[in-house]
């Protein structure tokens, strides 16, 4: 310690040097962990500097220690629930919206859209019917042929312009 030194850290030090020890061995074995009863000992002095008060004015440091310590543990085991409880009706939220597109999925799916029918528009009737039951429908080129009443070459040929025409309004 040095000579000019404020009192109230010098109090402090006289503590934490008298009574460190004790307060973890007495955390240590109320909480059963060497790790949460260091934190917690550590938080107990942290509390006493932070609230500035005269520490000579204590009469029973082991008890005002231990008193700090357990309102301490108290608190931290009052915040693991509540963190328990937010974490367990965060999960529930996930899983509720599971399958559900973000705002900005939509957004780029309706933008997928917009461009996707817009390329439709510029096709001929038949074209765009055929492109539509192959690629949307998943139906065979011979079952498009027979929907529409045309031959399979004409379905294909109607497919190859979808395609073109798609190509084309992509590289636009």
């Amino acid at each position: 310690m040095s000579v000019g030194e404020p009192p109230f850290q010098r109090e402090i030090t006289e503590l934490y040097s008298a009574h460190h020890g004790w307060l973890f061995t007495w955390l240590r074995r109320k909480l059963g962990c060497t790790h949460n009863a260091a934190d917690v000992a550590q938080d107990t002095f942290a509390r006493i500097l932070h609230a500035r008060e005269s520490v000579t004015s204590i009469r029973e440091p082991r008890a005002y220690l231990s008193t700090t310590a357990r309102r301490l543990v108290i608190d931290q085991a009052r915040r693991k629930q509540i963190e328990h409880a937010y974490l367990q009706e965060l999960m529930l939220t996930v899983e509720t919206l599971e399958g559900f597109q973000s705002p900005e999925q939509i957004h780029t799916t309706l933008e997928a859209l917009e461009h996707i029918a817009f390329i439709l528009e510029g096709m001929h009737d038949n074209v765009r019917q055929a492109f539509v039951l192959y690629y949307l429908e998943d139906l065979t080129q011979q079952q498009i042929a027979r929907h529409l009443k045309l031959s399979e070459r004409t379905v294909r040929k109607y497919l190859i312009q979808a395609l073109l025409h798609c190509s084309h309004s992509v590289d636009i």
